[in-house]
Order: C-alpha cells, then structure tokens, then sequence
C-alpha cells in the first residue's frame, strides 16, 4: 500500500505562511495533507534546524517545498531530515555548499531587491540589537508582487515579515538536492530573488523546471500551476 507524502511549504523573507492560501486550498481538495508552517527567518542555520525538526516529527514521507529564502531553508533542512522524499522550488534559491545569499544575490542582473530594502533594529534577547530587513511597501508591488492587483500587493506589503539581515551571512551546509529528486518553478519576471538566479539554481541542481509568465509571488497569482507542479512531484516520490 502507497503512502503519499505530506507537503510541507515552506514561506520566505518578507511573507508568511498565508502567502500559500492558494496554493494550499488546491492541494487540500486533491486530498493532500497540508502543512505550512511559520518560517523564523532569524538565521539561515537556525530556520533548517527548525524546519527539519518540523518535518523529523511528521509521520511517513514529507514532499518539502519552499519559496524565496525558503528554499534555501529547504536546501539544508531536508539533509537533517531523513524522512524527506524530494524538493519543490518556488521562485527559490537552491545554494550549494559553503555559499552565502548575500554572494548568490549580488550576481543578478534581474533583482532590484536590495534598492527596496528598508534597515530596522530589533532586540535579540541577549542584550544587542539586531538589522533586521523590510521591503519598502511603496516599492513592493514592482519589486515582488507586480502580476497581483496593487491592492492586494499593498495589504501583502503592509503585512509582511521582515528577515534578519544575518540570514544572508549564514553558509549553506550539503545541500539535499545533490540526493534527492526536485522540481522547480521560475517566475519568468521575477525582480526579487532573480529569474536568473533561480533558474542557474534550478539547472544545478538537476530540477525538473517549470517556467510560469509572472512575479516573483507568481504562486499567489498563478496557485494552480504551483499546485499541479507539487502533485506532479508528489506522483512521483509516492511509492
């Protein structure tokens, strides 16, 4: 008897669990177990611990995706995890070992994510403060969300969570791609991650790669070619 894996998504910087709404409400009519879980964004090292531990915890196999900074969570969780049957990557970085998002980022020529970003000081806990990073709302519709409707990008805008400036600076371990199967979804007009950037990524890794017409939260706009590209995938790690 087949057990079909349990998907996992994962969100990135600046967004939050219910950026997969969508995305989720298709997969859980397909009869798909859903969880989307609250990505801490603090600390790269610190997010794949916790996610792997999400994931450890699950019954049977996990189909982990990620989107954004997510999938460099992903990337790194799923080695932690030895329940993980394969990758999707949404807009996703998918880094190899020992690099750092601030080098991989900085090589785009499709990004313009780091003219919008907005500085803020938040308390760690042990006495200091922290950088933590915003995406200016007035620059968020162009940057990340041009094929949603400006209000909708606005609300997503006004909602968003930052990151920890010190995720970007964390090197990324042995990465699970290099054995496990993956698929991969590029929005073609994506300027926040950069379409380029997640396409090389895709290509390294060996993904089987979708391209959708749309930003880099074309998973909001488009929810159904994500989902079918995630029961695709869960076709084929179901045995």
């Amino acid at each position: 008897m087949s057990t079909s894996p349990t998907v996992v998504l994962v969100h990135g910087a600046f967004a939050d669990a219910g950026s997969w709404a969508g995305v989720t409400a298709i997969l859980q009519t397909a009869g798909v177990t859903v969880l989307a879980p609250a990505n801490p964004l603090r600390s790269l090292t610190g997010d794949s611990a916790y996610i792997a531990s999400v994931v450890s915890q699950i019954d049977g196999p996990v189909l982990l995706v990620g989107h954004s900074y997510g999938g460099a969570v992903i990337t790194n969780a799923a080695t932690a995890a030895s329940n993980v049957a394969g990758l999707v990557y949404v807009s996703a970085f998918a880094p190899d070992e020992g690099e750092k998002l601030s080098e991989v980022t900085a090589t785009s020529a499709d990004a313009i994510l780091s003219t919008a970003l907005q500085p803020r000081q938040f308390p760690t806990g042990s006495g200091e403060s922290g950088v933590e990073l915003y995406v200016d709302p007035a620059k968020f519709h162009e940057v990340f969300a041009a094929d949603l409707p400006a209000e909708q990008s606005a609300v997503l805008g006004a909602s968003q969570r930052p990151i920890a400036a010190a995720a970007f600076e964390d090197a990324t371990g042995v990465p699970a791609w290099k054995t496990l199967p993956s698929w991969a979804v590029v929005g073609t007009g994506d300027k926040a991650a950069g379409a380029d950037i997640t396409r090389e990524h895709a290509t390294r890794a060996g993904s089987q790669l979708t391209e959708l017409d749309g930003s880099h939260l074309a998973f909001v706009a488009q929810p159904q070619a994500v989902a079918d590209v995630i029961l695709a995938a869960l076709k084929a790690v179901t045995k």
